[in-house]
């Protein structure tokens, strides 16, 4: 079974801010969002803007098409 978009988004956040040694709490300060946000981002239990969507890519040093590519 395929997982939902939302799960599969949360695992690519969590994949590469692990990459890169980040925190979840250094994520949400470059992000301006709140260190829950992001944690219920990488649990796939939000529904997010494509604004944070692209606030998150920017802060991951990732350009929207090759963040989405780890969302595949």
């Amino acid at each position: 079974m395929q997982m939902d978009i939302l799960t599969r988004y949360g695992q690519a956040v969590r994949k590469i801010r692990l990459e890169r040694g980040i925190s979840q709490e250094e994520l949400a300060d470059r992000c301006g969002l709140h260190r829950t946000y992001i944690s219920d981002i990488e649990l796939g239990k939000r529904n997010l803007s494509l604004e944070n969507i692209e606030r998150i890519a920017i802060s991951l040093n990732k350009t929207l098409p090759e963040f989405f590519k780890e969302v595949e």
